[in-house]
């Protein structure tokens, strides 16, 4: 049995209701009122409840690169709607890129991918759809099949990327870890939560995880790191 599920994620932001506006319009949803300047961008319906994101306001301003961001499906090969409901394209396609790369308003960057060959077999989209959660990561093999473990689902690799498909609870195609030469720095702008099996994270930490925070009167989930230092949050099996 796995020792917790995907839940769902969590993106930082300066303007919760402003940020949770462009990425709920961009996905087609809607989002609700999630506590204060809080936003929940809930689920298409009959969607899968891993694809909600909650936008929570901070008080500290993006810096550095986004480390964790979501790979988006496009219907046709053309990032203009993104771009016209407030994204900015930072680089086109090249020969060795076959996607966009741009940036929300407030500079979380994010990838956006034409329609899938049909030889693929993939379903059409009719708008932007999320379809892979991308984590940069110094040994991508190694955190890959540390969440693996912890999540289940079957770990891939090719030219040093790793991914996992068929992880508990995931929502997507593909939780994929992409190399890179820098280690993280900074808090994490974008995060995961799961839903622990035990009632406790102990077979978490047991594992590698450390525990940045144990819940507190307003909060009954514990905030911790994997191996990487990439924060998440887990909830006891029965938290609402």
């Amino acid at each position: 049995m796995p020792d917790a599920s995907f839940q769902d994620l969590v993106l930082d932001a300066s303007d919760a209701p402003a940020l949770a506006g462009f990425w709920s319009f961009v996905l087609g949803r809607t989002h609700d009122a999630a506590g204060g300047n809080d936003r929940v961008i809930v689920p298409s319906p009959g969607g899968h409840p891993g694809e909600r994101i909650w936008v929570d306001e901070v008080p500290e301003p993006r810096t550095g690169k986004t480390r964790v961001h979501l790979d988006l499906r496009l219907p046709a090969p053309d990032p203009a709607p993104l771009v016209a409901a407030g994204a900015t394209l930072e680089h086109e396609p090249h020969d060795e890129q076959h996607w966009w790369v741009l940036s929300d308003p407030e500079g979380n960057g994010f990838c956006a991918m034409p329609p899938a060959p049909a030889e693929w077999g993939a379903p059409a989209v009719e708008g932007p759809t999320p379809f892979e959660l991308v984590v940069d990561a110094r040994d991508p093999a190694a955190i890959a099949a540390w969440w693996a473990e912890r999540l289940g689902g079957a770990v891939q690799q090719r030219d040093g990327v790793a991914w996992i498909q068929g992880a508990d609870g995931f929502p997507w195609y593909a939780w994929v870890f992409n190399p890179v030469p820098e280690p993280k720095q900074v808090k994490n702008r974008m995060h995961w939560d799961v839903r622990l099996t035990a009632d406790d994270p102990a077979a978490l930490v047991a594992a590698g995880a450390q525990v940045l925070r144990d819940p507190v009167a307003d909060g009954n989930w514990w905030i911790l790191a994997d191996p990487e230092g990439n924060e998440f949050c887990a909830f006891p099996p029965h938290s609402s």
